[in-house]
């Protein structure tokens, strides 16, 4: 089942992603936004990953981003799903340059919590940033509605210093607030 936005499809990541993924994996202008080990990825590795995928796996899912006038333009995840206590880990790698900008990732980020509340019964996302990346945390606090919940001093090393971590969330309630403000699914 592929799940609708707006503008968006998310999707299995299948085999033929194999060329974007190998790219954008290997890109330091996408990987200083994000956390994680940054070592050159190679396209048996790519593909070994990709292979590894576990579409049944309940505690972890990572899907393709697709556009009707892109196609494939990125990743973003389900991981760490916790069902007794109802929250999942949630993440989104724009990979495509030129579809940043565009309201794919805000329809992107809208998609998976309404399919994680609504669909799943889950009652919270969680995420983090690298402190200085102020675009990402802007965006998921006044155009997501998740809320800055802390910050962990010095835990990502980038470019020979250290950088804090910003912890961010949304529950169910605070995502069924944001919608009746925004009125995102309806406009």
């Amino acid at each position: 089942m592929n799940i609708k936005g707006k503008v968006v499809t998310l999707r299995a990541i299948e085999m033929e992603d194999l060329k974007l993924l190998s790219e954008w994996s290997n890109s330091p202008e996408i990987w200083h936004g994000l956390g994680g080990w940054h070592f050159p990825y190679s396209s048996l590795s790519t593909e070994q990953y990709i292979k590894s995928i576990n579409n049944n796996n309940f505690q972890q899912q990572n899907f393709a981003i697709d556009t009707e006038e892109m196609g494939f333009i990125g990743t973003t995840n389900l991981v760490n799903i916790d069902w007794k206590n109802s929250n999942a880990y949630n993440g989104i790698m724009l990979g495509d340059k030129d579809s940043r900008g565009k309201g794919y990732a805000l329809d992107t980020i809208m998609t998976i919590m309404r399919y994680v509340f609504k669909e799943l019964g889950l009652n919270r996302l969680d995420g983090e940033m690298i402190a200085y990346n102020e675009r990402s945390i802007d965006f998921y606090t006044r155009k997501c509605g998740w809320v800055v919940e802390g910050r962990k001093e010095n835990w990502f090393y980038r470019d020979g210093q250290y950088h804090d971590k910003i912890i961010v969330g949304i529950t169910h309630k605070q995502y069924d607030e944001h919608i009746a403000k925004t009125n995102y699914w309806n406009n």
